[in-house]
Formats: C-alpha cells, structure tokens, sequence
C-alpha cells in the first residue's frame, strides 16, 4: 500500500495562528514508487512494547561529519539534525510538522508595535554544564550571528533585525528594521548558546558545543558516530524519551540498509529508492514530499552563459521524466516553479521548463553558440550519481558535449568559489532552516555568496529586481500581496535561470515503529527523535 505523507509548509498566517500550539523543526516530488510501506515488523504487523526509561535508540545517517556544530556557522545536514536535540532557540520549529513552538522563551514573541518584538526566557533554563541560562546568553547569541564580522550563514536571514537587547533578567527586546510578520518562526535560527564557553574557546565550542535541550553530546568521531545522553536537568516541554542515543555515520547507502535489515540501528535516512520495497517487508517505509531539490546553475559571468538563452537551452534539452523515472523510480516532480506545488506559497512560474530538443538547439543557434563543450560538475550524493548521467546523455543529444566531474560537496564547491564553474548540477534544502519563501529564497538569492561568487549574477538589473521585491514581501501585511509579490520573482529567476530547480524530490525514511515509538519521517534532511521513546 503507498501513503504519501505531505508536510510542507503552513501558511504565514497559521504560524501566527499558532500561538498556543506545541509544535515540535524545520525541506520536497510525486511518486510512482514506493511512497509508505508497512512491513511484518511495522506498524500494521508488530506492536510497541513499553517504553524504557533506560532505553537507547541507534540511528544510520547518511550524512558525514564534515563540518563543526557551531550554530552560528553550520549547516551541514548531519550537524544541523544533533542540534535540534542538544540546543535550543527562543522559538524552535518542529522538525515533523514544522510549526513554530516555545523553546528556551516561556511562549511565541508578543508583537508591540509594527517593529517592536518581546520574548521571556524560561525560568529555570540550565546549559549542560549547570550553569543558568540568562538573557546576557540570550543577546550574546543574536548579536554574534548579526555581527557581519562572524560571517555567519544565517545573517541573510535576519536582514529586519535592527537591534536585541535585554530588557530585565527574563526579558529580550527586538527592535526591527521594518515590520516583519514572519518575525516569531525566522527567529527560530538562532540557537541560544553558553556566551561564557564560546568566547572562552569557540574553536572547542564548535567542535562538541553545549546547550540547553534534552540531550547533551557526549562525543562525536569522524566517519563513525555521534553519541548523545539524556540531559536530566532540561525543564523544556520535550524532554527526552531515551537515556541516550548513537548515530551510526553510513554514508555508504549499502550499509546504510544492511544495518537497517539486520536490526543494529531502529531508524535509518535516505533511503536507495531501489531497496525501499526490500526494506518495506520488514519496516515501514515512508517515502515524504519534500522542498528538497536538484538545482542547476551557471557562471553568468563567463560566455556563452552570459546570455540566458544558453542557460534555457540546457533546461529544455534535458528529458526530465526519464531522469525522474528511470533514476528516482518516480519520487520526484519537475519543477513548474521555485518551490513545489503543494507548498503554501507555490504560484506556476510564466516560464515552465518541459522537454523540448529541437527549442533546446533553437536557442543555441539564436544565441550563435555551435560546438560547446562543458564540464559538468556535480556531487557524489548516492541519488545524484543515479541522475547525473542521464543528464549528461539528454544534453549530448542536443549538441552539447558534456564531461561530468562528479566529487565530494566540499570539493566541488571549492572549484565552484575559486571560478572554474561553467555548468553544476546539486542538490539543496534551505527549507531545513525554516519552511517560508522567503527564507528559501534568500538562501540563493541574497547576500554574498551565492549571487556574488558563484552563479555571479549579482550585477545585473533582474538581480536588482528580485533584492527589491524580496524587501517588499517581507515588509507586506497581507498574505495575497505576499505570495503575489514572491510569484514575481518566481517570473524572473524561471526565465534567467542563474540557478533554478530541475525537480523537487521525496524523502524516504526506514524505521521500525516498534522500538522507537512516536518516531515520524521527515519533509526535511535528518531525522528527528524529538518525542520519541526507546523499547530497546
């Protein structure tokens, strides 16, 4: 039986409505495979025994530790899934049904005036190490995100953010640049961290960094695990269900699945679309309609992609259904538009993208390109590999002839900064860091890096256009206008396509609801054991 199981994101307006709702984090494709498989060991043919105060829950990952923890500076998939368990902001987002709900604050900010916010921090909040978590923490850990010195990856997201001060010893002030309603779930970003600890040695801050949730780090290796213990002295709404946990690091997808059929970890991510049905016979299988996409961008800087009728010949030339079908077995939908069809803000973008060879070649001549040659760079992401030749072989037909250069992330980007792109197809998920347009859009629309160094469109008139109607939706009182407004940059990036998605894809998660019950897949990369329990 398939189930597909939609979580995406809720509308501007029901973030706000949700004031007195606990929620629980922060993104994805049709399907004709598997979408949810309940297995003989599943939720339809086994039953969860008693939940173990005692109890452990082993995971496989698929994401490497490539990075550190630091909330400020990291967005690796793998570090950013451990710290919704070890740290806490004022506002959290709950990784399932990616609602915002009270965290370290007492409940959701109270709106003042048009650009005045209010938050009161949990009486009794304690970090990891025993001491109090205070306001001065509070403040600390806004302004090091705000301060442009600390380039830190998530100031683009918090350009409305004008000042942050204490109030009284359980009171914080937000003073914004403009009115902002997005303002209590964004905030959610911003993880509250030990001011004392971080500037005493920010460097082993960020190599096992302490916070104030339900569970604390207890050690993090390389290429093999990342383990976790309960935190008994945690006074939040989430306590933790499980004495502790143990991440298996599996990047390999085989391994990842063996230890999966063979009971040595309860929940694994990411699953090979190809061993989802194998899997399905003894676990549940749930395959989850996600932001996640596979994107294609260019150096706008070098010729002949200078010119955007280049850049929409390799969307045209390429045949979609049969990447989608042959390499994803259908858990994927091509892109109408930045973001998919079932999200909130989803408006079909004027230009659509379908496959079309001989307008592929068309534009080439129109744009007096004949003979070109690319490298094509791309990432060793198990399910990239699977698309990447099929999308070497579509743009070939059309008389590109194209090499791929398939590698690690860091690496590729590394190439991508120091200016050797010309074409890179990859995947990416911003909506991990919150499920709004906005945010989605600022992650490759604003700021520095991505514009800047590397599509490099930044200096052009659409760019200009697309920073001025972001700045406008973001300061819009009315949902109509606001999805109105982001449809129009929808128009212009699906017509210049300095970087746009191919296909928005599903996520499929491996678990056995026995033994970790009220466990729940996810519309974002990671997995969550917030409220999960432990039989083993």
């Amino acid at each position: 039986m398939l189930k597909d199981v939609l979580h995406l994101q809720t509308s501007r307006r029901a973030f706000i409505g949700s004031v007195g709702a606990m929620g629980i984090v922060a993104a994805l494709a049709a399907c004709s495979g598997p979408g949810s498989t309940t297995g003989a060991n599943g939720a339809a043919g086994g039953s969860a025994g008693p939940v173990k105060t005692d109890g452990l829950i082993t995971a496989g990952m698929s994401y490497p530790l490539s990075t550190g923890f630091d909330p400020m500076t990291t967005s690796a998939a793998l570090t950013v899934a451990g710290n919704w368990h070890v740290l806490e902001g004022l506002v959290d987002l709950d990784p399932v049904t990616r609602t915002p709900y009270a965290a370290l604050a007492t409940s959701l900010p109270t709106q003042v005036d048009d650009t005045t916010w209010k938050a009161t921090l949990r009486s009794g909040a304690t970090f990891h190490d025993g001491s109090p978590v205070t306001i001065d923490d509070v403040v600390f850990s806004f302004t090091r995100v705000l301060d442009p010195a600390n380039n830190s990856l998530y100031l683009g997201f918090l350009p409305f953010i004008d000042s942050v001060t204490a109030v009284d010893a359980s009171t914080v002030q937000f003073k914004l640049k403009y009115a902002f309603s997005l303002f209590p779930t964004r905030i959610s970003v911003v993880k509250i961290v030990p001011k004392a600890l971080v500037t005493a040695d920010q460097a082993a801050y960020d190599s096992l960094p302490v916070g104030s949730g339900p569970y604390k780090y207890v050690s993090a290796t390389k290429d093999d695990k990342i383990v976790f213990e309960r935190f008994d002295a945690y006074n939040g709404s989430r306590p933790a269900l499980a004495a502790g946990m143990t991440w298996n690091l599996l990047s390999d997808a085989s391994a990842r699945v063996t230890a999966a059929q063979s009971g040595r970890v309860e929940a694994i991510e990411d699953v090979p679309y190809l061993d989802a049905d194998g899997l399905a016979k003894t676990l549940t299988v749930d395959s989850v309609q996600s932001f996640g996409l596979l994107f294609m961008m260019f150096n706008c800087q070098v010729a002949p992609f200078d010119d955007k009728r280049v850049r929409q010949a390799f969307f045209y030339a390429i045949d979609m259904d049969k990447v989608i079908n042959t390499a994803l077995l259908g858990n994927a939908t091509a892109a109408t538009s930045f973001v998919p069809k079932d999200h909130p803000a989803y408006v079909e973008a004027k230009t659509v993208y379908s496959y079309d060879p001989a307008k592929a070649k068309q534009l080439l001549a129109d744009a007096g390109v004949s003979n070109l040659a690319v490298t094509l760079l791309t990432t060793d992401t198990a399910w990239v590999k699977d698309v990447a030749p099929l999308i070497k072989e579509s743009l070939d037909s059309v008389g590109i002839a194209t090499t791929l250069d398939i590698g690690q992330s860091g690496g590729q980007y590394k190439k991508v900064d120091g200016g050797e792109l010309q074409v890179m197809v990859a995947p990416g998920d911003p909506s991990v860091f919150g499920p709004d347009a906005d945010l989605l859009l600022r992650w490759w629309f604003a700021g520095s890096v991505w514009p800047v160094s590397r599509y490099r469109w930044a200096g052009t008139p659409e760019f200009a256009e697309v920073t001025s109607l972001l700045n406008e939706a973001a300061s819009a009182t009315d949902d109509a206008a606001q999805k109105a407004t982001w449809g129009q940059i929808y128009d212009i990036i699906s017509e210049n396509v300095p970087l746009y998605p191919l296909f928005h894809r599903k996520l499929p998660t491996a678990y056995d609801p026995a033994k970790v019950p009220g466990f729940k897949p996810l519309s974002i990369t990671g997995l969550s054991f917030l409220d999960v329990g432990s039989t083993v």
